[in-house]
């Protein structure tokens, strides 16, 4: 690989990192064509780009990017694959279900919105973050609730002030 290949990769690395909050690092080695197949196909129906990298390349491109990595750019020994999604728990669910099959891939290391973990001890962990659509969820059905309560207790005191204020005290 000449030196203008290798900067046009680190290139395209940094653009990838810039352009994404949730990237894992993971191992893949190991796993035959047609898991590595079955791998591919699972993270392209769940919109996770998966690609194999260069250690020293991703470390540079690391090192260029405007993001803080802090020690990630460590675990960057041996096989590494780079995953990339918009949904921060996407990869680690897809590793956790592949592991039911087989060891790997095994998760190295990964940066979600700022948050930096590190090692495959954490993959449950990452499993059960919360993307941004279920927090807003869980937000609006909190809020719900307690208009919900409101309506009902307007509606069982039979439309009559006393018997609002007695239902709105009890509750």
């Amino acid at each position: 690989m000449t030196r203008e290949e290798k900067a046009t990769v680190i290139e395209d690395l940094t653009t990838q990192l810039a352009e994404n909050a949730n990237i894992y690092l993971a191992d893949i080695s190991g796993l035959d064509a047609m898991t590595t197949s079955n791998l591919r196909r699972a993270c392209f129906k769940a919109n996770i780009k998966l690609s194999v990298v260069k250690n020293t390349l991703l470390a540079k491109a690391m090192e260029v990017s405007d993001k803080e990595f802090g020690e990630l750019p460590e675990v960057l020994k041996g096989n590494t694959s780079l995953m990339l999604a918009e949904t921060g728990n996407a990869p680690a669910k897809l590793i956790k279900s592949f592991r039911k099959k087989s060891d790997r891939p095994l998760l190295k290391g990964a940066f979600i919105e700022e948050a930096i973990y590190i090692g495959d001890e954490n993959l449950e962990t990452l499993v059960n973050i919360k993307s941004k659509e279920e927090v807003i969820g869980d937000i609006i059905g909190l809020l719900q609730s307690p208009a919900k309560n409101v309506i009902s207790g307007l509606k069982s005191g039979g439309g009559k002030l006393a018997g609002i204020l007695k239902t709105l005290s009890e509750k």
